[in-house]
């Protein structure tokens, strides 16, 4: 059961009921276009809710959804309403346009940061024995999942690459953690017993 919601003066506007609260919550966050954090939540009450009472209203509000077309998840970023799987083949008939496909080049380049970050252009290399266009590192940059985060003190300082939240996010995860084994995306691609990552993407 929720926690109360502390007494506040009349002009405080703050709703006087965990329910009330919760459909808040669910206005703001079906109305999101990005994930919202808890800060950004807090906000919304003018930083008069803790943010454990927020994350209990939040767990709450989840709880209220789990039977519905729509699923509240928590990933890398905050919070955010996601339609659930099982029902995109319909909504795709409406918005036939198919999402991006991506070449093998920039798939297992992706695979190997996400698995081994924070990676140089030259592990990537010689991981995959190839050499990596530049193109291949420009479309993974440009759909904002690898960003470089410093430099290998090396001659030549090469850039250090790693994915980011809106990778986390993209994918519906709250932490690479959470990535599932690499042999389940690619089972060709040998990284040596690689486990996932435990950081937080940047």
């Amino acid at each position: 059961m929720s926690e109360a919601i502390p007494d506040r003066r009349p002009d405080d506007a703050l709703p006087g009921s965990p329910a009330a609260v919760r459909k808040v919550l669910e206005a703001v966050l079906l109305s999101a276009r990005e994930p919202l954090s808890l800060a950004d939540l807090r906000k919304v009450f003018a930083d008069q809710l803790a943010g454990d009472v927020v994350r209990s209203l939040l767990d709450e509000l989840r709880a209220e959804w789990g039977d519905r077309p729509l699923e509240l998840l928590q990933v890398a970023s905050g919070w955010r309403f996601r339609t659930r799987a099982e029902f995109m083949p319909y909504l795709e008939r409406l918005n036939p346009e198919r999402p991006p496909r991506y070449s093998r080049a920039v798939l297992e380049t992706l695979a190997i940061i996400a698995y081994r970050q924070p990676v140089t252009r030259g592990d990537i290399e010689d991981i995959r024995g190839v050499s990596v266009a530049t193109q291949v590192i420009r479309v993974l940059e440009e759909r904002g999942w690898i960003d470089v985060v410093g430099h290998r003190d090396t001659p030549g300082r090469p850039a250090l690459l790693a994915t980011t939240r809106k990778f986390l996010d993209d994918l519906g995860l709250r932490s690479l953690a959470d990535l599932p084994p690499l042999d389940q995306i690619n089972p060709d691609l040998d990284l040596v017993d690689v486990k996932p990552p435990t950081q937080t993407s940047s």
